[in-house]
């Protein structure tokens, strides 16, 4: 059980911003990450999606290797590594080449779902025999070719084998809770886009957690939405980029991320604005003081160890100034 003032953390998908290039879209989440080093952030994590116009991290293991080589000490991770996408040996390579660079600095985050649409999962899998019900298994393999056992077989990770990498369990319903927690594995919540089973994978993972020799003790991070600004009028224009994604996503169209608007009236109806507001819940926007006292109450009401922040932020000056108005003491 946490403190009111948890570990805080990031997580960044890497977004790719109307007028931006992509190669700009990684140089801004590069600076992002040396900015909320500087700032004290325990933690900066990339997610794998495919397929999506304003997302570059498709190529998690490359962009965290790059960002690695631009920082030198906080934690650089996954959040998440989509395991059914992958043969386990091969994430075992990645994972272990990234953690004999950066010793000590790399988090392996895993997830079930595709992290896009069929017909891409289908393109990057050459068929869909995975459906995330084998993930289990595809996790055992995974642990395996980190053991040291699997350093006298045949077939092992190289590097990979006999590593201390830390896999967590990343999930936006009570499934990877229940597997974190027979597995005594540290565990994340998606209430970012997600926050319908927060409450209940919080207590189904501490009420079934089987002690681990890495995790002797239940770990769990949440992840939220924030975004701080010197003034509530001036964080909640800022706002509207993620409720303009939010409003696209729910609407089934692709585009990049875009500026923030005075007003989102214009661009969406009654029922859009419920759901998206519904979806983005359990998100905190306005003055620092504001959101500090929001993820303290956040803390207080789900007992987390962590709180990891995503900010979808048009311009890459205030997405950094955000992140150093939450961290300030």
């Amino acid at each position: 059980m946490s403190t009111n003032n948890p570990k805080l953390s990031v997580l960044d998908l890497v977004p790719i911003g109307e007028g931006f290039t992509i190669g700009e879209a990684i140089s801004h989440s590069v600076e992002l990450a040396k900015a909320v080093e500087q700032a004290g952030y325990h933690r900066f994590w990339v997610a794998e999606h495919h397929n999506f116009k304003d997302i570059a991290s498709a190529a998690t293991s490359v962009i965290l290797t790059h960002l690695a080589a631009h920082t030198q000490n906080i934690r650089l991770g996954s959040g998440r590594i989509m395991l059914p996408n992958h043969a386990p040996l091969v994430i075992a390579e990645q994972f272990g080449t990234l953690e004999a660079m950066y010793p000590g600095r790399i988090d392996l985050g895993l997830g079930r779902a595709p992290g896009t649409d069929m017909e891409t999962a289908r393109a990057l899998r050459r068929d869909l025999k995975s459906t995330g019900d084998d993930f289990p298994d595809l996790l055992n393999e995974l642990q395996y070719f980190f053991s040291k056992e699997s350093e006298l077989r045949r077939v092992k990770a190289v590097p990979g084998y006999n590593s201390s990498i830390p896999i967590w369990l990343l999930g936006s319903s009570t499934y990877s809770a229940q597997l974190a927690a027979q597995k005594g594995l540290p565990f994340a919540f998606a209430a970012h886009f997600a926050p319908d089973a927060m409450e209940s994978a919080f207590n189904l993972y501490r009420n079934n957690y089987q002690p681990s020799e890495a995790f002797p003790e239940p770990y769990a991070i949440v992840c939220i939405n924030a975004i701080a600004a010197e003034t509530q009028a001036e964080a909640e224009r800022l706002s509207t980029t993620v409720l303009q994604k939010f409003l696209a996503m729910g609407r089934g169209v692709e585009q990049l991320m875009q500026k923030p608007v005075d007003s989102m009236d214009e661009l969406w109806n009654e029922l859009e604005a419920k759901r998206t507001y519904h979806q983005l819940r359990e998100s905190i926007w306005g003055t620092p003081a504001h959101v500090k006292q929001g993820i303290a109450d956040l803390v207080e009401r789900t007992g987390v160890d962590e709180v990891m922040i995503s900010s979808w932020i048009h311009a890459p000056e205030a997405r950094i100034k955000s992140y150093e108005l939450i961290a300030a003491d």
